[in-house]
């Protein structure tokens, strides 16, 4: 029965106190929409919390932190760089990007991580062509992009995920 109400208890909990913590009261309408919002909310997406598939490789999901985490914090000191330099050395492109895998949640977590490095962004994800348009604020060479994002990003996710 439990499980039924609240399918998700952790998120749960979070979406009741951040919903508390937003709202600054403690008043009983509240109490009551934060109670309605913590329960409603994960029983709605009940359908989206598919059952993960099994990660084939701890280490590489490390790996994979340390990479991302450290590109996208060279890629703020160099978007910061060319945003306060001349606009004019700025090489905008879009550069479609051909897949290796079609796993989709290994594609939707490259999307993910090709947005969330700063000057790059996931402008469209195409499963059945198997590509992802990207655009990048400066790039002198497209092969090079697609390149680095292969090596960096896609190949590590096709080990994690087989």
């Amino acid at each position: 029965m439990m499980t039924w109400l609240l399918p998700r208890p952790i998120l749960s909990a979070l979406l009741f106190a951040s919903w508390l913590a937003l709202s600054r009261t403690l008043d009983p309408a509240h109490l009551v929409l934060a109670a309605g919002v913590a329960v409603g909310i994960p029983m709605v997406a009940r359908r989206c919390f598919a059952a993960p598939r099994g990660i084939r490789s701890v280490a590489a999901v490390f790996r994979l932190t340390v990479v991302v985490t450290y590109d996208i914090v060279v890629a703020n000191l160099i978007v910061a760089r060319l945003v306060l330099g001349p606009m004019e050395r700025l090489r905008p492109a879009f550069v479609m990007v051909p897949l290796d895998t079609t796993h989709p949640p290994a594609v939707n977590l490259l999307a993910t991580i090709i947005t969330t490095t700063p000057g790059t962004v996931s402008v469209d994800v195409r499963l059945a062509e198997r590509t992802i348009l990207v655009h990048a604020l400066d790039c002198a060479d497209p092969a090079e992009l697609v390149a680095t994002i292969k090596s960096r990003y896609e190949r590590p996710l096709m080990e994690i995920f087989g």
